[in-house]
């Protein structure tokens, strides 16, 4: 966002957390805004998000940027690390020509299709060999990203659908960007805070009221699957 800052205007950058409690239900965990989306920024973030009280995390879902990478593995230790896969593909998609982009993004979908975890890592395997001679870039990288990509694999096939993306958050931040849009220039930092926060208190809020985003039955799978001692709890962040 724009930002007045001393007689001039800068660009900030708003991170916001989304997660799922161990109920089922979705709930905005907080947002912050630094000078850029660095490391040091969603290091003090994650922070500032256990200090408030975050704990029990098992599986974090963002982009493959490098500093949040980080910071997660440093602040949230013991969670997983999702690496988003429409983020992936679209990863994937700037290594071949346009031409070969449709053919490629469904092929490694296919992964997606695999009813077990076995047969979506041999599926994944041979879509990276597939590839090898035609596009070795995209191989090195199907090789390099299949446990962070497949990382979902690990958790009950019903929740798949819901942490292989990021989708939820990227939709809650392009209506942000919508409703921030029309106001332009904010004045500070602390007017960012108050109008995405006015926003994201109302996305929160209907959260409550709307059908859970995990079933009672999955999430009973869930905790067989997790340690008696750290309740299941999932992240957003982007």
């Amino acid at each position: 966002m724009q930002v007045r800052d001393g007689g001039r205007v800068v660009a900030v950058a708003v991170v916001v957390a989304i997660g799922v409690r161990s109920s089922g239900e979705r709930e905005v965990l907080g947002l912050d805004v630094g000078p850029s989306e660095d490391g040091a920024v969603w290091h003090q973030f994650l922070r500032s998000l256990v200090a408030r009280g975050l704990a029990g995390v098992q599986v974090v879902i963002s982009d493959a940027h490098q500093g949040l990478k980080s910071s997660i593995a440093a602040v949230l230790q013991g969670a997983s690390w999702q690496r988003c896969r429409v983020h992936f593909v679209r990863n994937a998609l700037g290594l071949v020509p346009q031409a070969a982009a449709e053919m490629v993004a469904a092929t490694i979908r296919t992964v997606c299709a695999q009813p077990d975890p076995a047969m979506a890592r041999e599926q994944w395997r041979k879509v990276a060999d597939g590839f090898r001679t035609r596009s070795p870039r995209l191989a090195g990288l199907l090789d390099d990203a299949e446990a962070d990509v497949l990382a979902s694999l690990a958790f009950p096939r019903e929740h798949w659908r819901q942490i292989w993306s990021n989708n939820p958050l990227e939709r809650l931040n392009t209506e942000i960007k919508r409703r921030t849009d029309v106001v332009g220039i904010c004045p500070n930092n602390a007017a960012v805070i108050r109008l995405v926060g006015a926003l994201l208190a109302e996305q929160h809020d209907a959260w409550q009221v709307g059908r859970r985003y995990f079933s009672a039955e999955s999430l009973a799978k869930l905790r067989k699957e997790a340690p008696a001692d750290i309740p299941p709890a999932l992240v957003a962040a982007g």
